[in-house]
């Protein structure tokens, strides 16, 4: 019985066919599932594994790690924004548990030690140890081919019966194979096999092929894209009876926020169509959720004046909601959703009608955005029905070929801002219309 004792040795590659070692190792890590799922931790450990072996580990710094790996701005404040601390620790954590995975079959090994941004590199052998004396030959005696010339090897007190003399050469239980009825019955369990194969494929793919892809599939499938699970941030509020909406967004030090039946609404149409496309949704609360926490997935964000997190991701596009403080707005201006490249163009509630019976307006966004280095998804209303609207208008193929229509081409990998009007009759949400468009 032999047992696999290993050596890890400190080692600092010279040459290219060294480095070339090391990016090898370096690729199977980004490939496994502790890596592919994401995109943060792959570009961090790539980036600086790559700059130690082009000998520019001194560019490793936190701030330029930030800038260069994470599309942080020079001046950005890494005390309030921990996104390379937090990365590189997520780093560590995963390489341990690949290798503690693959260890047994790396040559090589890659770490990260605590406190630094600089990998190590390690050369591992394994060695083996003879642990029950002769028999630790005994693969050879047996006759089992561990190399080329293995069959010439052969023990004389060990010396294989010759079975061609009990059923001749032509015999099923020559050793020149296994017998022709075990190969018989290999051929059909193998084409049995493939039959299953193909057949379980095959109803795994029959919804696609009797169902078309639709403008909703287009409209999702960059989120979707590489994703295993979507985050769907959604904004909460408390009541304020003085309020015209009669409700206040929820801070992260409300204990106990609500949502209301409208964005529940919003929530569960956004859900479906997330997990028809095939991914798993994560529902956080936008009033506790940290900004690195939204770098890990696509994102989707459900709510307008609720939502801290709309509100700023939309802030520097087109269309966006005015910030709701009184220096901001134009004269006797509500909140309102504003065009940029127009400022006297707002769409804003008639204050003069009862909350639930003022027409809402609402926004509809799908961007790529540089602060989470994702897609992200907007539905949000200036109101809760502004909201309900803007989710049914982004899971409804009508709505978004009635989208595709005012584009006059195909939207998929395009960014994409939609302003829309939503009749509110008795509290109730009705059918949104579009009253802008603007793609880039």
């Amino acid at each position: 019985m032999n047992s696999a004792n290993r050596t890890l040795e400190s080692w600092h590659p010279q040459s290219r066919q060294d480095c070339d070692l090391v990016l090898r190792e370096l690729y199977e890590i980004l490939s496994s599932p502790h890596f592919n799922n994401s995109k943060r931790y792959p570009a961090l450990l790539e980036y600086i594994v790559k700059h130690t072996l082009d000998g520019r580990s001194e560019m490793l710094k936190e701030r330029t790690l930030g800038v260069e790996v994470f599309d942080r701005p020079p001046t950005y404040d890494t005390n309030s924004d921990p996104v390379v601390r937090y990365t590189a620790g997520e780093v560590r954590k995963r390489l341990s548990l690949y290798y503690s995975e693959h260890g047994n079959h790396a040559s090589i090994r890659i770490s990260l030690p605590a406190g630094s941004y600089i990998p190590k590199f390690s050369q591992g052998r394994v060695e083996a140890e003879e642990t029950m004396g002769d028999n630790a030959n005994a693969g050879q005696h047996s006759g089992e081919n561990y190399g080329p010339e293995a069959h010439a090897v052969e023990h004389p007190t060990l010396r294989r019966p010759h079975h061609h003399e009990v059923g001749g050469e032509g015999s099923e239980h020559s050793e020149e194979g296994p017998p022709k009825g075990v190969l018989t019955l290999l051929k059909w369990l193998a084409i049995a096999a493939l039959l299953a194969a193909f057949f379980v494929a095959g109803f795994w793919w029959k919804d696609r092929g009797i169902r078309p892809l639709t403008a909703v599939d287009d409209f999702w499938e960059p989120l979707l894209h590489g994703q295993h699970t979507i985050v769907l941030c959604t904004g909460s509020v408390v009541f304020a009876q003085n309020n015209y909406s009669g409700v206040h967004t929820a801070g992260k030090d409300i204990d106990y926020p609500f949502i209301s039946l409208q964005n529940a609404s919003a929530i569960a149409q956004v859900a479906v169509a997330i997990e028809r496309g095939g991914a798993e949704t994560m529902l956080v609360p936008a009033g506790s959720t940290q900004l690195t926490e939204l770098r890990e997935h696509s994102v989707a964000l459900i709510g307008g004046y609720n939502n801290r997190w709309s509100m700023r991701l939309l802030e520097p596009l087109r269309f966006h909601f005015s910030p709701d403080t009184p220096d901001y707005l134009l004269p006797n201006q509500n909140p309102a959703i504003v065009d940029r490249t127009q400022p006297q163009t707002h769409w804003e509630r008639d204050l003069a009608l009862p909350y639930s019976g003022a027409d809402d307006y609402a926004l509809v966004a799908r961007f790529r955005n540089p602060s989470t280095d994702g897609w992200v998804v907007v539905v949000a209303g200036l109101g809760r029905n502004g909201t309900e609207a803007a989710a049914l208008f982004a899971t409804d193929p009508h709505y978004l070929d009635q989208l595709r229509g005012h584009i006059g081409k195909s939207f998929a990998n395009r960014n994409v801002e939609v302003v829309l009007k939503v009749n509110v009759i008795d509290g109730k949400t009705g059918a949104p219309s579009i009253m802008a468009v603007h793609v880039w």
